[in-house]
């Protein structure tokens, strides 16, 4: 039976090498939570059940501030749901009631009611995200993938 003594600078040399492989662990366990997607419904990244459409009345322009979107409802009828960030360089674009317009505060881009461009340096219509109608016929919105288009189209627009 050997006993070997272990030296005061081995023994902190390991201890130093086994808190540093813990913290390693344990920040990059934490790194890889912060990365990963945690979209649940009623948070941006998920799904928004905005209630009936009758709560909407025609011409409407609602901000829903936590998905980072608007509900637009067209004098037709019609909804979009247009993704509140400038498509020129990411600023947050607010609605402008008095014009009926939205109206980037960064750098002078207007887009109409619709996203469509009426006013660059912004090089393409605001994006859009996914409307579904349900069965109760309340509508939920998908802000999980915004839809980037080019220029702005009938099909864009959804009906109930």
């Amino acid at each position: 039976m050997s006993t070997e003594k272990i030296s005061r600078r081995d023994f902190l040399n390991l201890a130093w090498g086994a808190a540093g492989a813990l913290a390693v662990t344990e920040l990059s366990f934490v790194g890889l939570r912060f990365l990963s997607p945690r979209a649940t419904d009623g948070e941006f990244g998920g799904e928004f059940n905005l209630g009936s459409y009758e709560s909407y009345p025609l011409g409407s322009v609602t901000p829903v501030e936590v998905g980072r979107f608007y509900l637009v409802r067209l004098q037709d009828g019609g909804f979009l749901a247009i993704y509140r960030r400038c498509t020129h360089l990411g600023c947050a674009v607010p609605f402008d009631q008095a014009s009926g317009e939205f109206v980037c505060p960064c750098h002078g881009s207007v887009f109409t009611n619709e996203g469509d461009v009426l006013n660059q340096p912004a090089p393409r219509p605001l994006d859009l995200f996914q409307i579904a109608i349900n069965e109760e016929t309340e509508i939920i919105v998908d802000t999980s993938s915004p839809i980037e288009r080019n220029q702005t189209s009938p099909d864009d627009i959804v009906y109930i």
